[in-house]
């Protein structure tokens, strides 16, 4: 099936050209020129993948992609002029998959699209079971993670990070490890990615649980350590 991807961009010239790339190389596009429209397009048709830029008229990007966030755990690729590390992680929090600074490359941007569009298909392998913790339960095959009767809410990414670290239940993981086990060979980015993602996952879970279950060792990595039933 032809994924669909929704650009939301007021630049015309970055519009057209991406949406030609995009295209090209197979995939359905759509367009918004606005936060407030693309949020609309987004409601209406349900894309697959959102590519957003930060400066936006009507709504910023920020806030459009938290909008998305509350509602859906589509991908998001953040565009944006911003350079500084702070505003790319800013960008991470707020529920983004990855981010492209300007002037960017269509050709990459693209590979990145493929790149994130590739880990939905491959994330969770056919028959796999649950995994079963003092405190959490995680179903790959439902993508669904419960603490006690409560199911967490996490995106997409978050849930793939968890079930990286409870696959490997008690081991030390690094960011490059969890880089390849989550994003694969594809991604672009820089590893900082991996400690938004974690510290995420683990706020949600201890607001429930109560307790720490993954844990950081310092200058190695992270390891999850809720114990297995």
């Amino acid at each position: 099936m032809t994924a669909t991807i929704l650009i939301i961009e007021d630049e015309a010239s970055i519009r057209t050209v991406v949406r030609a790339y995009l295209e090209q190389a197979g995939f359905q596009v759509l367009l918004a020129t606005s936060g407030p429209e693309g949020i609309e397009v987004a409601h209406r048709d349900h894309p697959d993948l959102v590519i957003l830029d930060l400066n936006l008229p009507g709504m910023d990007g920020t806030e459009v992609a938290a909008r998305l966030r509350q509602e859906s755990d589509v991908f998001i690729i953040m565009l944006t002029a911003r350079s500084e590390e702070s505003d790319r992680i800013a960008g991470l929090r707020i529920g983004a998959d990855d981010y492209v600074t300007k002037p960017f490359s269509p050709r990459e941007l693209v590979a990145r699209v493929e790149a994130i569009l590739r880990r939905r298909r491959s994330a969770t392998p056919a028959g796999d079971s649950s995994l079963r913790f003092a405190h959490v339960r995680i179903d790959p095959d439902r993508r669904e993670v419960t603490v006690g009767d409560q199911v967490i809410d996490l995106t997409t990414t978050e849930f793939d990070v968890l079930l990286a670290l409870a696959r490997h239940h008690g081991r030390v993981l690094n960011r490059e490890q969890i880089l390849d086990l989550v994003w694969g060979d594809d991604f672009y980015g820089t590893d900082r990615v991996v400690d938004v993602y974690v510290g995420q996952v683990r706020r949600k879970l201890e607001a429930v649980a109560g307790v720490p279950l993954i844990q950081t060792v310092r200058g190695v990595g992270y390891k999850f350590i809720d114990e297995a039933v």
